[in-house]
């Protein structure tokens, strides 16, 4: 089968693609895909492997050959899977591919925050430490993790990788119930609950109706003065204004931010133009280690493979 992989440069660089390659008689590998040249670059494609790209009800009907759209990301959102499914075209995401890149992420961040270690290393960069009294300097807070509870939004395979580790630092952790729901399972909290009583919140869930700006002047309001949130997930989770003015007046300590509404943040962001020192804006980069990005590949080849082995594996469609 002839495929195209139309951005693969959103996977940086330094993969191994044999293995896909091994797998059509011609594989097409575009660093990225401009919208006009999308139609073309798939019209004789049967299979097509993409991150980001928008495939829409115009552009599926305008590839009759088409069989099965392989992605390399976890999210279908940029796939008209209604109309794939008419067509017959088969779709496939990728899971748990990253998990310990995410897991590793979280923890950094969280570190560096709780142990004030960019502040440090900006006082000694200013010569503090030189003109010391005393041996060490303790100007900035340092936290402990074991004397702190981290509240979890989101429990699939990402939520329980960073609760797991949690518990090896000695954290308590606390899991959120549904947003928005009445039912709260024997093992989670309600989120009202989770917002009061947790000094680091971390962010797994994904976007939807019900969680989009899950996170606003409502909810920093009811979070501690000392807690930390990070947001590895989707950036449209956190409303950008109402973070930096919890941030700016001390309504909680601090935020690591690696995920924003828009990408790349073409049109601003009020989170790019924070100055405080109590904010870590990363972009986008907590899935993608090394090993993570290969992992992506390779099970982007093993959903290959089933397909064309007429056996189903990891299939949204």
């Amino acid at each position: 089968m002839k495929a195209v992989f139309l951005d693969f440069g959103t996977m940086g660089a330094g993969l191994d693609l044999r293995e896909l390659e091994s797998l059509v008689s011609e594989l097409i590998v575009h660093e990225n895909s401009p919208d006009e040249t999308v139609a073309e670059r798939i019209a004789d494609a049967e299979i097509v492997f993409t991150n980001k790209i928008r495939l829409t009800r115009e552009l599926l009907e305008q590839a009759p050959k088409l069989k099965f759209i392989a992605l390399t990301a976890t999210g279908t959102d940029n796939i008209d899977t209604a109309c794939a499914k008419e067509h017959g075209i088969a779709v496939a995401n990728i899971r748990h591919y990253c998990t310990q890149s995410v897991v590793e992420h979280v923890f950094g961040v969280l570190l560096s925050l709780t142990h004030s270690l960019e502040r440090y290393h900006e006082a000694v960069r200013a010569g503090d430490w030189q003109q010391s009294t005393d041996f060490c300097m303790l100007q900035f807070p340092v936290r402990e993790l074991s004397a702190m509870t981290l509240g979890i939004v989101g429990y699939g395979a990402l939520g329980q990788g960073v609760a797991r580790i949690a518990r090896e630092f000695g954290m308590t952790v606390l899991v959120s119930a549904r947003p928005g729901t009445d039912s709260v399972p024997d093992d989670r909290v309600a989120f009202d609950e989770l917002l009061a009583k947790a000094d680091v919140i971390s962010l797994h869930c994904p976007l939807n109706d019900a969680t989009r700006e899950l996170f606003g002047a409502r909810e920093f309001a009811a979070m501690k003065d000392s807690a930390i949130l990070i947001n590895t997930a989707r950036g449209g989770l956190v409303e950008s204004r109402a973070l930096t003015d919890a941030l700016a007046s001390g309504q909680i300590a601090a935020a690591a931010i690696d995920v924003l509404p828009q990408e790349p943040p073409v049109d601003g962001d009020p989170l790019l133009d924070y100055r405080g020192d109590n904010l870590v804006v990363t972009p986008h980069i907590a899935w993608a280690t090394d090993e993570a990005r290969q992992n992506a590949i390779d099970e982007l080849a093993g959903n290959t493979r089933a397909f064309l082995n007429g056996t189903e594996r990891n299939r949204v469609i």
